[in-house]
């Protein structure tokens, strides 16, 4: 069965001068996402504690609701990000 994921390492150019094979460059170790997780794992947390409070005081509904979807957003960003750049 054909996995629809995989980069081949190498890959056909056609020129003028008939077809050859190029190599693809590989990603340097480490650089998989850089600070994108870091980042958005920082703002999870930030923003569910955000909502705990607010929530649970009730001063302000509407910021608990802004806070619970941004929890959403980073949870959403975060399962993106790891397929995107998941090792294969």
């Amino acid at each position: 069965m054909t996995d629809l994921r995989h980069t081949p390492e190498t890959f056909e150019t056609s020129g003028t001068s008939g077809t050859s094979w190029t190599r693809r460059p590989a990603r340097p170790a480490g650089t998989r996402g850089g600070m994108v997780r870091p980042v958005l794992w920082v703002l999870l947390a930030v923003s569910v504690v955000l909502n705990v409070v607010f929530s649970s005081t009730g001063t302000d509904v509407l910021a608990g609701v802004g806070f619970g979807l941004a929890a959403l957003a980073c949870a959403t960003a975060l399962i993106v990000h790891h397929y995107r750049y998941m090792r294969r």
